[in-house]
């Protein structure tokens, strides 16, 4: 939660609203968010709203200064936004107007883009459409995969967001609309992670590190259906799967795949 950390260190931190607990498990138990925990931690006030616009009458008569949001995934309607006096500021993963949407890191790394990046903008009631606050540039490394590059674009966010909340508190924070082609990315669904075996070699590799730890990719291979986790082009341009889990079983290398399936046949 380094966004979090950052906004308790550097303001005085009203509350944190984070979805409400759901459940998880084999048990079905009610598990609060990582943020929620987070949260709690730091011995913050926790708002759980379900209705945002209901939400936003409950608080209107507060007095907050600024809001910042951090992969909540959900739109926050303009009676909401409307609630602080600076405006709402949203760090977002990537260089905005491209990849706005749901999944900007998957979609970048998937699509074999070389860069991407952080951007600190002030909402409005459109999908990622507020005006730019702060952008910074970020080189994707070769077969860095969507769980560490999230990783290191939620440092690089936060550090980012400590600079915009420094400029909020002089009431100097920039602003400029978004230029550039736009492009908007949606959740994640069966078919996406579905990876066929006769593509390009780098496509299936971008593909495989795009969902990489999870949910990860799924493909067809000696006749079950398998999830990569990683892999590369051989020094030939051939396709090598370093690691994978077939059905009921635990991870494994490709080459000990390759032997069970053939010890089985």
């Amino acid at each position: 939660m380094p966004s979090l950390r950052v906004v308790a260190q550097r303001s005085e931190l009203a509350g944190v609203a984070t979805q409400p607990d759901r459940p998880s498990g084999r048990g079905h138990r009610l598990t609060p968010s990582p943020v929620k925990s987070a949260a709690l931690a730091l011995g913050a006030r926790v708002l759980e709203p379900v209705n945002l616009r209901a939400f936003a009458q409950e608080i209107a008569s507060e007095s907050f200064d600024l809001f910042v949001l951090a992969s909540y995934g959900r739109v926050l309607p303009q009676s909401l936004l409307d609630v602080p006096a600076l405006g709402a500021l949203n760090v977002h993963p990537s260089l905005l107007p491209k990849y706005r949407g749901a999944t900007p890191i998957q979609s970048a790394i998937a699509r074999g883009e070389r860069e991407t990046g952080v951007s600190i903008m002030l909402m409005d009631a459109g999908l990622d459409t507020g005006d730019l606050v702060l952008q910074e540039r970020v080189a994707i490394e070769p077969g860095e995969t969507y769980g560490e590059l999230h990783d290191r674009l939620a440092r690089t966010g936060a550090e980012l967001l400590g600079t915009a909340l420094d400029l909020a508190a002089r009431r100097a924070l920039p602003r400029e609309p978004q230029r550039g082609e736009a492009t908007v990315t949606r959740p994640l669904t069966k078919d996406d992670l579905v990876v066929d075996l006769s593509w390009p070699v780098e496509r299936i590799v971008d593909a495989v590190r795009a969902f990489a730890p999870q949910p990860g990719a799924r493909a067809q291979l000696g006749g079950e259906t398998v999830k990569i986790l990683k892999a590369h082009a051989g020094e030939g341009g051939e396709l090598v799967i370093d690691e994978l889990i077939p059905p009921n079983r635990g991870r494994m290398t490709g080459a000990d795949y390759l032997r069970l399936r053939g010890s089985s046949s």
